[in-house]
């Protein structure tokens, strides 16, 4: 048995097949003249591990900070465990309510730049939001955070701060502190692009574990193919604030059927 068995049982919430854990439907976003999201309809299933891939500027992140309130829809409705997140209105300056925040508490984020606190140890980052926002006791986050930190292989790193870290551990730390809050739902946003190339397989190392080893729904932009291949239910290819293509990573890997996914994928790997 793993070691960390007990812990991964926390990470695993109740999923069916049928259930439908993220849900976009007519959702738009614009910044000026620049069409982010156009009409974007999409969902990912309970459980369901979807990486989007596609070109830089293609509207990938923004999906993510749409679901991490970070960012208003124009139009559209979103969903998280049914639950609705944005229900926006053209032409309503849409704002965040009650149900916003108690909806948003079900999705961790790690992101491209780790956003620890730098004067914080390890072990107070991971132990923050969950004492401040979900109001539990020290003690319990401590003993969450000390298990999380060992799942990502840095128990003994918890007195040190941010700054005295790599890289590779600083997300590790941003993964730790995600977990600490039980979401249902956990975002990657390109979680390995400020890394050195020698970094990033722990942290893959981390998320892999994830992948394979709990029903937590996972999302994740990446540009890491073999990875997403590796670890994907499903590749979604995303440009210019449309799906163009998705499916099994066998099938959209090997075989694409859209010409701007079969560009892309000789772009990103021309040998």
């Amino acid at each position: 048995m793993s070691p960390h068995t007990d812990i991964l049982k926390t990470l695993n919430p109740k999923v069916s097949d049928r259930d439908v854990e993220i849900s976009f439907t007519g959702v738009s976003k614009t910044w000026g003249e620049n069409h982010v999201l156009r009409g974007l309809d999409f969902d990912v299933r309970a459980g369901e591990k979807v990486s989007i891939i596609g070109p830089s500027g293609s509207g990938k992140t923004t999906i993510l900070r749409i679901l991490m309130t970070l960012e208003t829809p124009d139009v559209g409705v979103v969903t998280v465990g049914g639950d609705v997140l944005w229900d926006a209105k053209p032409g309503v300056k849409n704002k965040e309510t009650k149900q916003t925040i108690a909806t948003r508490r079900k999705v961790g984020m790690v992101f491209q730049q780790f956003n620890l606190f730098p004067h914080m140890t390890v072990l107070e980052n991971v132990i923050e939001a969950p004492i401040h926002v979900l109001g539990i006791s020290k003690a319990d986050a401590m003993e969450r955070a000390v298990d999380l930190l060992e799942l990502v292989g840095l128990q003994e790193h918890m007195k040190h701060t941010p700054p005295e870290l790599s890289g590779g551990q600083q997300q590790r730390v941003a993964i730790a502190r995600a977990l600490a809050m039980r979401p249902q739902v956990m975002l990657f946003d390109e979680p390995t692009s400020a890394l050195d190339p020698e970094l990033i397989g722990e942290v893959l190392n981390v998320i892999r574990r994830l992948a394979t080893t709990t029903n937590m729904t996972m999302l994740m932009v990446t540009h890491e193919m073999r990875f997403a291949q590796e670890i994907s239910d499903r590749v979604v290819m995303f440009d210019k604030g449309v799906v163009v293509e998705q499916g099994p990573p066998e099938q959209l890997f090997k075989n694409p059927q859209q010409e701007r996914t079969q560009r892309f994928l000789k772009a990103v790997n021309p040998y």
